[in-house]
């Protein structure tokens, strides 16, 4: 590959080259995305799961979903978290919602419509979340079927988007129950550090446990390496690990440290728009397309 297409395919994938290895130490593949079809939509569903907080869950369900928009699908937000971060790194401050994803999952009166933010970006759409969320779970204890609740409020919206990407609260509870049974794939944001590595094989129960009693069709669509220094010897270490244990399931994307990140919650829009030219926008570009592969061949 010359110098020029090496820079022009780095530009497409991030730090990486296809064909060339990358921070996996695996062959970057060629990253084809798949054409758009015509027709009607039925929306693949992806919950971002992990327990442990701090991950990049948030990050990465912005980012992505900013990513996908790029080529050309239209994608729903939702804010499954009480923190209601994902709302606010869209510039959507919690406590100024009249109302949020919890009216949906608590009362009949309000429609989806009523409850989502359109067009935070072109091709981008929220369901926000604030600290009424946090309710829920209780409050779904005493409902009839309470792992359907938020499969009943997505279900009827899927034929409007390609994409439904659910940002969970960091606990393995009822709302991340509901997150799992609503989705068809579950993405693992990984931090590639010690602690983090520990809870995975929790969470790979949990995700097992849904898949056999709720959710047959749920399928885990990837473990994303986020916050990786290739500088230190642990998260090289804590890379290797992972691919020990998930093998080809851990994407080939690397999401890297960057401070760019934590300005993108301030500025409140994705890092694909406030650091458009950035190795962190194209490592999600990158993710974008591989996530496009991914789906195409379940």
């Amino acid at each position: 590959m010359t110098a020029q297409g090496s820079k022009a395919a780095a530009d497409a994938h991030g730090d990486e080259v296809p064909g060339q290895l990358d921070a996996t130490g695996r062959i970057f593949p060629d990253l084809f995305v798949p054409p758009l079809t015509e027709g009607p939509k039925r929306a693949t569903v992806i919950a971002m799961c992990n327990q442990k907080g701090g991950v990049g869950k948030t990050t990465t369900t912005i980012n992505l979903g900013a990513a996908l928009t790029e080529l050309g699908r239209s994608v729903l937000l939702v804010d499954f978290d009480p923190q209601g971060s994902a709302s606010l790194g869209l510039g959507v401050h919690p406590h100024t919602l009249d109302h949020s994803v919890y009216d949906l999952l608590m009362s009949r009166e309000y429609s989806f419509d009523d409850v989502v933010i359109n067009n935070r970006m072109p091709g981008l759409d929220l369901l926000p979340a604030n600290i009424d969320l946090s309710a829920a779970e209780v409050q779904l204890v005493s409902e009839v079927a309470r792992e359907q609740s938020l499969r009943r409020v997505i279900d009827p919206v899927r034929d409007r988007y390609d994409f439904i990407l659910i940002d969970c609260a960091p606990s393995l509870g009822l709302l991340t129950i509901n997150a799992l049974t609503a989705s068809d794939e579950v993405l693992i944001p990984m931090e590639a550090e010690y602690f983090a590595l520990r809870g995975v094989a929790l969470l790979t129960d949990t995700v097992s446990m849904v898949t056999e009693r709720i959710n047959p069709n749920l399928r885990l669509l990837g473990v994303l390496v986020t916050m990786f220094d290739a500088r230190t010897l642990h998260s090289r270490q804590v890379l290797a690990r992972l691919l020990e244990v998930f093998g080809d399931d851990v994407f080939h994307t690397v999401i890297r440290r960057t401070i760019r990140f934590p300005e993108t919650t301030v500025a409140g829009e994705p890092i694909t728009t406030y650091a458009s030219k950035s190795p962190g926008a194209a490592a999600y570009r990158s993710l974008a397309r591989e996530v496009l592969v991914r789906c195409a061949r379940q």
